[in-house]
C-alpha cells in the first residue's frame, strides 16, 4: 500500500515490530512456543517466484495466489510477519477494504488481503549482517540451523491459514536470486519461477521506478525505513545492486550512475546471467512478453509444471510495453539480448 496510508499509530507499530532485529526474534520465538505442528505434515513443494523487480512477478504471484492452493504472507500478517499465527489472534479481523493502489503508482491495486513480498524480513533478521552490505547484496552462505528456522517459518505460516486448500507455500522475493542452493536444500521439491522481460523495456522501467522511490523517499523518512525494514533495496534512496560472481559487471555499475539507463541493463545482465548459470532443476524461466501475448496457454502450462490443475482461465491477450528508448551503450544491449535468447530458449523447455 502506499505509505501514506499509514497513520501516527500504524508507523509506531511496524517501527517497533520491524526496526528492532531482538523483537522480530522474539516473535518468532514466541510463535514457535505458540503453535502446535505435532502429527501435521506439511509440502515441500513451495513455490518461490523470483525474478528482478518489474519483471512481472507480482502479477504472476496474483494469479498462482487466485487459485486458493496456497498461503502467502499479505498484509493482514503485517507488521509481525515472524509470528502469522499469533498475530491473528492479537490483532482485531481487519474489514474487507477497498482497493487502492500501490506505492509504486503503476496501476496494481491492493488490499489487506493482497500477497505481498514480506518473505525477506526473515532473511533480514537472521542473517543480514552477512548478505545486506553498504552498498550492495552479497550471494548468501548460511548454516544449517538458519535453515532449520526457515523450514519453520514456512510450517508457521501455512499453519496460519483458515483455508485447508492453501496447503503449499507462495513466495515473491527477488531477493532469494542470493540463497538459491538453500532454498533447495530447505525444500527439495521447490518449484523455482524466474519471470524475465526485455532487456531495455525492462531497463527503463526500473529506472523510472528508481526515480519515483528516489523522489518520495527524499520526502518522507518512513518510506525509507519501510523499505529497509522488508529487505527491498530494488530501487529509491536505499538502493543496493547485487554482487554476484562477476566482478566486470559489478564494477562497470558501480562507475555508472543510478539515474543512467546502462545501470539498469548492467543489473540485468548481471541477474540473468547468474539465474541462467544456478537455477538448476526444477526451474521456469518465464517470458513476459509471450505471457502477453498468449496468456492462457502460457499460465496453463507453468501450472502443469509446479504440479497444478491447467489453468482454465480466459485472458486476454494484451501488448507488452514497446516504447522507443535512446541513451544506451549498443554493445551492453547487445549482451543483454544474447542473454535474453538463452532466457526464451529455456522458457521454451517447458512451453512445449
Amino acid at each position: 500500500m502506499a505509505d501514506s496510508e499509514y497513520n501516527f499509530s500504524s508507523r509506531f507499530l511496524h517501527r517497533m515490530a520491524l526496526q528492532s532485529t531482538m523483537m522480530a526474534e522474539i516473535s518468532f520465538d514466541a510463535e514457535n512456543s505458540f503453535v502446535n505442528k505435532k502429527g501435521i505434515e506439511f509440502s515441500d513443494s513451495p513455490v518461490f517466484i523470483s525474478g528482478l523487480a518489474r519483471s512481472g512477478t507480482t502479477m504472476l504471484m496474483r494469479y498462482l495466489h487466485e487459485t486458493g492452493q496456497f498461503r502467502s504472507l499479505t498484509y493482514l500478517d503485517m507488521p509481525f510477519v515472524l509470528m502469522p499465527n499469533l498475530w491473528k489472534k492479537l490483532s482485531y479481523k481487519k474489514p474487507a477494504t477497498e482497493l487502492k493502489e500501490r506505492a509504486h503508482q503503476d496501476g496494481i491495486m491492493v488490499s489487506f488481503e493482497s500477497p505481498e513480498a514480506f518473505e525477506e524480513v526473515f532473511w533480514r533478521v537472521f542473517c543480514g549482517n552477512k548478505y545486506i552490505g553498504k552498498d550492495r547484496l552479497e550471494l548468501q552462505k548460511m548454516d544449517k540451523s538458519v535453515l532449520k528456522k526457515f523450514r519453520e517459518y514456512i510450517q508457521n505460516v501455512i499453519l496460519s491459514t483458515d483455508d485447508p486448500k492453501q496447503s503449499r507455500y507462495l513466495s515473491k522475493n527477488n531477493n532469494n536470486i542470493l540463497r538459491l542452493p538453500y532454498l533447495f536444500e530447505s525444500f527439495p521439491e521447490t518449484k523455482l519461477v524466474i519471470p524475465f522481460r526485455d532487456p531495455l523495456q525492462h531497463a527503463l522501467s526500473l529506472l523510472s521506478q528508481h526515480k519515483h522511490f528516489s523522489e518520495v523517499q527524499s520526502k518522507d523518512k518512513f518510506s525509507l525505513d519501510y523499505m529497509n525494514w522488508l529487505g527491498h533495496f530494488e530501487f529509491g534512496l536505499n538502493q543496493k545492486p547485487f554482487h554476484f560472481e562477476d566482478d566486470h559487471t559489478f564494477i562497470a555499475m558501480q562507475k555508472t550512475d543510478k539515474m543512467e539507463l546502462n545501470f539498469w541493463l548492467l543489473s540485468w545482465k548481471s541477474y540473468y546471467s547468474y539465474a541462467l548459470k544456478n537455477a538448476g532443476n526444477n526451474s521456469f524461466f518465464f517470458s513476459y512478453e509471450a505471457f502477453c501475448i498468449n496468456p492462457s496457454a502460457v499460465l496453463s502450462n507453468l501450472f502443469k509444471g509446479i504440479g497444478l490443475e491447467a489453468s482454465s482461465a480466459d485472458l486476454k491477450p494484451f501488448r507488452p510495453s514497446d516504447k522507443n528508448i535512446s541513451g544506451y551503450d549498443k554493445d551492453l544491449h547487445k549482451d543483454c539480448m544474447l542473454i535474453y535468447n538463452e532466457l526464451e530458449s529455456r522458457f521454451n523447455t517447458w512451453q512445449h
